[in-house]
């Protein structure tokens, strides 16, 4: 059995440029790995199996715990590196651990191992599970006084590579830092090999477990642990594209029964169509003032008759209080409320209600659509323009001079309701969950969810009751999935909540947003250093199983092959046996 180590980087100031001569025994014995292997190693070429000779590599053999050959590879200089990577690559792929080595007195070098070899290391580390091990070697200087060993002494920043720059590089590479002052036996036996041991140690169980004849022994019923293919790479999880003007739009033509405004024409009186004032006037902050200000306005003589105040606050529209009517189609059980009356003023936004209707409940947002659908229908340049710069002003919107397709972009259609979400303005439905009181729309709920839809349209109890209780979930979680239906986006604090939030999805039959929760838990757990994901009390196993259990595929294949390439962290954890019910 054997270990195989790579060593990246020079102890020394200066390392080893390209042209230079590869140190040679005398400067090698100098170095971290053979202060503190060095007793008893051999230098020249590996004949090992799978031993890849690269001329940018000094290959030497040692033994650690009696009969264990360990293999370093030392390279000294990164622009070795260059000449030929996938080779460079071949030998990475066979390391057991990675020792990554720098100066302190040497920025320059630390900032190309930074900036230009970190970022092409991270992407295979984290695929291939490897131990990394950092280690920051010499004094930082003082000017002032004798060499400072302090981590936190700044005073030479300028010159030498700090503490925190050193740290930063070792979680993004998801590695164990180190500072060694000096390489005296003290620090490279007590520090850098104490640590060096434990990965060796893990690595051996890890290789005991892959010997079947010394494995299980004679243990033939035992529960064994399933084998899980290195993937090429992690599955992608695929997420649908957004239906929230759709919806939207859906509401519109269809979600009569919960609409409490009424458009009338000012001329003939007659009924042009509904439409929800909890949309309105989270849109235009016209609707806001028509709907929602003083009652003192001056009402139609008839309904046939409107006098035009032009320039005034309602030259477009007025209110007609029309209190609670019984005309108003409503599905047996749906609790009543009062409709407002809106008499249209203007005669070309009297022609085109509906097209400005569609633009308004889509999210204000498609100009373009909205000017070819008033040409169309108006066959006069004209009078479009007119109306586009009336609807500007009804949505509090107007014309600027870089008021381009691309800034008009800026509003997309999920932000328009955000004003709506978790506010008493028009709520007629409260969920009580856990204790907390949490308004909504049902109007908004019936557009984006269909379990919602079915409840509040059909003969339960949730269409006839004002209060809703919710139980099985947690008052933060549901606040997180109404979030979505008003906002059309996700953004749980941990893998935890995003657990949560996509069982809620689940259970509301909500696709969307549990792929979205799929792909934060993807994120977060990626985004986590080698160490910190040994170390992390998330069991992922767990997460697999739940995953299973509510139906998201994408999420359990994805963190099937998250297991196995960072198979040598989570075969030591103890539920990492449960994989074999999943």
């Amino acid at each position: 059995m054997s270990i195989h180590i790579v060593a990246l980087g020079s102890e020394c100031p200066g390392g080893v440029g390209p042209g230079e001569e590869i140190m040679g025994q005398g400067q090698l014995q100098g170095g971290l790995l053979w202060s503190y292997l060095g007793h008893g190693a051999l230098v020249g070429p590996c004949d090992l199996e799978g031993s890849l000779p690269n001329p940018a590599f000094l290959e030497y053999t040692s033994r650690v715990f009696g009969d264990v050959t360990v293999v370093v590879r030392d390279c000294p200089s990164w622009d070795l590196l260059d000449s030929d990577w996938a080779s460079v690559r071949k030998v990475l792929e066979q390391a057991d651990i990675l020792v990554i080595k720098y100066s302190v007195t040497d920025k320059l070098a630390f900032q190309q191992v930074r900036n230009g070899y970190a970022p092409r290391l991270r992407p295979l580390l984290r695929h291939w599970g490897v131990p990394v091990i950092l280690v920051a070697i010499g004094a930082r200087l003082n000017d002032e006084g004798p060499p400072c060993t302090c981590p936190l002494c700044a005073s030479d920043w300028s010159s030498c590579v700090p503490h925190s720059e050193g740290l930063q590089l070792s979680r993004d590479l998801g590695a164990t830092y180190l500072e060694l002052p000096s390489l005296n036996h003290v620090f490279v036996g007590r520090y850098f090999g104490s640590v060096l041991e434990y990965f060796m140690i893990q690595c051996l169980k890890h290789k005991a477990k892959e010997r079947p004849e010394k494995r299980r022994g004679n243990k033939v019923n035992e529960l064994r642990p399933p084998h899980l293919e290195q993937p090429a790479r992690l599955p992608p999880i695929r997420v649908e594209e957004s239906s929230f003007s759709q919806d939207m739009q859906w509401l519109l033509e269809r979600g009569v029964q919960f609409a409490d405004v009424a458009f009338y024409a000012g001329d003939s009186g007659k009924e042009l169509g509904w439409a929800h004032a909890a949309v309105l006037c989270a849109v235009s902050p016209y609707f806001r003032q028509l709907l929602l200000g003083p009652k003192t306005r001056e009402r139609p003589q008839s309904r046939c008759i409107c006098r035009e105040r032009d320039g005034g606050p309602h030259s477009l529209l007025s209110t007609w209080d029309g209190g609670i009517i019984d005309d108003m189609p409503r599905s047996e059980g749906h609790l009543t409320g009062r409709l407002t009356r809106l008499v249209v003023k203007d005669p070309l936004l009297c022609m085109c209600l509906w097209e400005t209707l569609m633009f308004i409940y889509r999210g204000a947002w498609e100009w373009e659509h909205l000017q070819e659908a008033l040409e169309e229908k108006l066959k006069s340049s004209l009078a479009v323009a007119t109306l586009m710069e009336r609807i500007r002003s009804l949505i509090g919107r107007e014309r600027g001079p870089r008021d381009t397709p691309s800034a008009r972009a800026a509003q997309l259609g999920p932000q328009t309701l955000v004003n709506l979400f978790n506010s008493p303005l028009y709520s007629d439905v409260i969920f009580m969950v856990q204790g907390s009181v949490l308004p909504a729309h049902r109007a908004v709920l019936v557009a984006r969810c269909d379990v919602m839809a079915a409840m509040f349209s059909g003969k339960y109890a949730e269409a006839r009751s004002r209060v809703v209780p919710i139980h099985g979930v947690s008052s933060d979680t549901f606040l997180s999935f109404l979030e979505y239906l008003y906002t059309d986006s996700c953004c749980p604090a941990s893998v935890l909540q995003a657990m949560a939030v996509l069982v809620c999805a689940e259970m509301y039959q909500v696709k969307r947003l549990q792929h979205l929760c799929e792909v934060c838990v993807c994120a977060y757990l990626q985004s986590m250093p080698s160490r910190e994901l040994a170390s992390t009390g998330i069991s992922v196993v767990r997460l697999l199983r739940r995953a299973k259990c509510h139906n998201a595929e994408q999420l359990y294949i994805w963190l099937l092959h998250f297991i196995a390439n960072n198979y040598l962290i989570f075969s030591h954890k103890p539920d990492f046996l449960e994989l074999s019910g999943c």
